[in-house]
């Protein structure tokens, strides 16, 4: 009898102390709970953190994450308003403020995530299709371009290397999507903190085109520099010849200056040297005569001289070459 008592106190005591248990339970400082009671939510949301106590294997605790939390898409493609595909990535952060309402609506966070695709995917789309490419790129409206300072003034007349003018950005493309996002998400219980383009690229059938655009302007670019490179080497060229030609030119003066001097220094000494007395100009005038004759006779050579020519007196008396024809008159 006494051991019978002592199992049933025993089990009293077993069952009380599990019952304790699962009576309490404790909340941290990043959860809040719900609970409930044959599936149905009772009483209002725990939101501090601390030791707490529900009924016994009636109740049951929901935890719910009160941080703040990340939505990542996936990339998607999408048409801009300009029939450009893009293929968009976003991320956003987001925090559950009505656990009731959550708990209600979506139950878990796999299901919060399913419809934040949802909404987030949706309303992207829809400001995408709104705007034009250029306004989704651009971060805003009041960048200044680095422009390249070796523009000259016909290509910056061109606009090459200036920004093409927006009237919105991206950063006012994301403000849409919040704004829209954050009325739909609002009755699930969960506020939007943030929306931001993760990524941007153009889709696979547009690519090659941007790169060949691209690539052309790089090239207008480079042959520009080329054309002038071409133009400099041309004029340095053409300096060059024309400094040889003035080298050349002064040289060939300075020469015939030199040469004309000692022409001169030459004839003055001849001059000098043979008007001492009438024998040295008899002398070179025989000289010079016969100088003359090697430039004016040649073979098979006739000469008609008149007997008072000053070459004739040099030939008369000299013996006849069978070549050399003389005549007298």
């Amino acid at each position: 009898m006494k051991s019978i008592k002592k199992g049933v106190i025993a089990a009293l005591i077993l069952g009380t102390s599990f019952s304790v248990y699962n009576a309490l339970y404790t909340v941290s400082e990043v959860q809040q709970v719900i609970i409930t009671q044959f599936g149905k939510p009772v009483g209002m949301p725990i939101v501090n953190a601390g030791l707490k106590i529900k009924v016994p294997y009636i109740q049951e605790i929901n935890t719910i994450d009160k941080r703040v939390l990340e939505w990542d898409g996936r990339p998607s493609d999408m048409p801009t308003k300009d029939k450009l595909y893009i293929s968009v990535d976003l991320f956003a952060r987001w925090r559950i403020v009505d656990p009731l309402q959550y708990f209600l609506r979506l139950k878990d966070e796999r299901s919060a995530q399913s419809r934040l695709d949802d909404i987030l995917g949706s309303e992207t789309r829809n400001a995408v299709a709104k705007h034009e490419l250029i306004e989704i790129i651009r971060t805003n409206k009041n960048r200044k371009p680095l422009r390249d300072p070796l523009l000259s003034e016909a290509e910056r007349d061109l606009k090459i290397g200036a920004l093409v003018p927006i009237q919105k950005g991206r950063q006012f493309v994301e403000q849409e999507i919040f704004s829209a996002a954050s009325e739909k998400i609002k009755i699930f219980g969960i506020e939007l903190l943030d929306i931001r383009f993760k990524r941007i690229n153009y889709n696979e059938s547009v690519r090659p085109k941007i790169y060949e655009r691209m690539i052309s302007e790089r090239r207008q670019i480079a042959e520009r520099f080329l054309s002038e490179g071409n133009g400099e080497a041309a004029r340095i060229r053409g300096d060059r010849v024309r400094d040889l030609d003035k080298i050349q030119s002064e040289a060939y003066r300075e020469v015939e200056e030199i040469r004309g001097q000692a022409d001169a220094k030459a004839a003055e000494i001849y001059s000098s040297a043979y008007n001492k007395n009438p024998e040295t100009r008899q002398f070179y005038e025989f000289t010079r005569t016969m100088q003359s004759y090697s430039t004016v006779i040649s073979e098979n050579t006739t000469l008609v001289l008149s007997t008072n020519s000053d070459l004739f007196k040099f030939l008369n008396g000299i013996d006849r070459n069978p070549n050399i024809t003389v005549e007298k008159q």
